[in-house]
């Protein structure tokens, strides 16, 4: 194993004690879901379905929403026995899965990526197969995995340039990750591209699943209010910033405004 992939794996068992200490700070602050906190520490909530299970994990919502697409497709084109676990870490995509509730998919959070943690998740589930979505490169979750054999696959993959860069610092650690998954589905052609320089093999880049997602749900009722209120206004969207990028927007809008007086941003 190399150096860093050591040392992140005796972190992980240096912080256990302190972890659920963090998990109560996170309850505390609306962050986790008291009423299935132990799902974070590898202990299932519900029992294991019966017959082939394939394992989706997805950090987040957009990522949930992405790939839901996709879980449903597998689902209609599979075994009626067949059924899928997907895991996500936030509650906001817990919800998400909640709404939809899709037959034979069942939710649970992402256990933390600690050792004990990743053991218990796979000895309960004992999935056929796993499907991580983007670049969830949990380190104990993937090597606990592989070493039971279960293939793996990285779906939706994506490497940016700083991340490219950052890695490529620990061509070791990364070339180890990478080998571990049986196939890797890229994003685009540039991810597809530095993905193979760290070490990944059976690369495809057949797009993007974020643009083939259909669009998200809405409530009629709140879209005509909103549709009302804006007036065919053009409206700008900024979502997700960051520290600082709030005085760049505002700049942008007044610069914007000039030439277009009725601009919402949003």
């Amino acid at each position: 194993m190399p150096v860093l992939l050591y040392s992140y794996v005796a972190v992980t068992w240096i912080m256990l004690p302190f972890m659920w200490v963090l998990f109560r700070l996170r309850v505390a602050k609306g962050r986790e879901d008291p009423t299935r906190l132990s799902e974070r520490r590898g202990l299932a909530s519900c029992p294991r379905p019966d017959g082939p299970l394939i394992w989706f994990h997805a950090a987040s919502v957009g990522e949930v929403n992405s790939v839901l697409p996709l879980i449903e497709t597998f689902l209609k084109k599979n075994a009626p026995d067949t059924a899928v676990l997907l895991t996500s870490g936030t509650l906001t995509s817990a919800q998400i899965v909640a709404d939809k509730n899709i037959e034979r998919l069942v939710h649970h959070y992402v256990p933390v990526d600690q050792t004990l943690y990743a053991e218990r998740f796979l000895t309960h589930w004992q999935p056929d197969m796993a499907v991580f979505v983007e670049s969830e490169l949990w380190p104990n979750l993937l090597r606990k995995t592989a070493r039971r054999g279960i293939p793996m696959t990285l779906v939706n993959a994506r490497m940016s340039g700083p991340s490219f860069n950052n890695w490529s610092r620990a061509p070791d650690t990364i070339r180890r990750i990478m080998s571990q998954f049986t196939a890797i589905l890229a994003q685009d052609e540039l991810s597809k591209e530095r993905i193979a320089k760290l070490g990944g093999t059976n690369i495809h880049a057949p797009g993007n699943l974020k643009l083939d997602a259909p669009p998200l749900s809405v409530e009629p009722g709140k879209l005509q209010q909103a549709e009302q209120w804006l007036n065919g206004r053009r409206r700008w969207l900024a979502a997700s910033t960051h520290q600082g990028e709030e005085t760049q927007i505002a700049q942008t809008h007044l610069a914007l405004a000039e030439d277009m007086p009725d601009l919402l941003t949003v």
